[in-house]
């Protein structure tokens, strides 16, 4: 059982409702609110270890939620729940600062494996504190202030770029499949019909090679991508 408080933000107040019992019925401790400037009222009471919000929401949408609690609180998880599954969604999603994302309808055992796997990750990222930084070639990576630099240089990524940065740094000279990537990353299976992978890796590319002379992030055709000096 877990007493972990969790902010639910969903507008549909019978989804609410069901989610709520759901939870409580697994010992989460679940605090609903149907809008999102009622839950940005609420998280900022403090208390909460993870946050559900809708992307679609009365007064403040999901988006704009999620930005504003990521700029509070860089380590709580987010997943965002949504009716929409298109790549360029979830990319916006991801963008925002969520963790993780779960398109409508769905069942509740995914929704309580998302939750317990994010729960768990965030947890052991607090316990392990002994490690101020992860070092590749002119690269750094800083988990405590989830910071990235090269050469000195703040990348200035967002948080999910920092996350799949954090990832390869920590597995250098490896080839990372993305299946790999979407489970460890992100916490899902990897869906073949999608390409938010490959979009987030042209995206760290963007800031972390393009810049430099020297390329770090390379591509093995038909296995994954590798941090690597070549």
């Amino acid at each position: 059982m877990s007493n972990s408080g969790i902010l639910l933000i969903e507008d549909d107040e019978r989804l609410s409702t069901v989610l709520k019992k759901g939870l409580e019925e697994k010992g989460y401790v679940v605090t609903q609110a149907f809008d999102g400037e009622m839950g940005l009222k609420i998280f900022d009471k403090g208390g909460f270890d993870l946050v559900i919000t809708d992307l679609i929401l009365p007064k403040i949408n999901g988006l704009d939620v999620s930005k504003s609690i990521r700029q509070q609180d860089i380590h709580i998880p987010i997943i965002m729940l949504t009716a929409l599954g298109a790549t360029d969604d979830k990319v916006e999603g991801f963008d925002a600062g969520a963790d993780d994302y779960l398109v409508k309808p769905f069942d509740f055992r995914e929704l309580h494996a998302r939750i317990r796997t994010l729960l768990k990750r965030s947890g052991r990222a607090q316990s392990k504190l002994e490690k101020p930084s992860y070092v590749y070639a002119d690269l750094e990576i800083d988990p405590l202030l989830k910071k990235a630099s090269r050469a000195g240089i703040n990348l200035n990524l967002t948080p999910k770029e920092y996350s799949l940065l954090e990832y390869m740094v920590k597995n250098p000279e490896r080839v990372l499949s993305r299946e790999e990537i979407a489970r460890e990353v992100w916490g899902v299976n990897f869906d073949t019909g999608t390409n938010f992978i490959d979009v987030y890796i042209n995206y760290i590319r963007k800031k972390v090679d393009k810049p430099f002379a020297e390329k770090l992030i390379h591509t093995r055709s038909g296995m994954g991508f590798i941090l690597q000096m070549e």
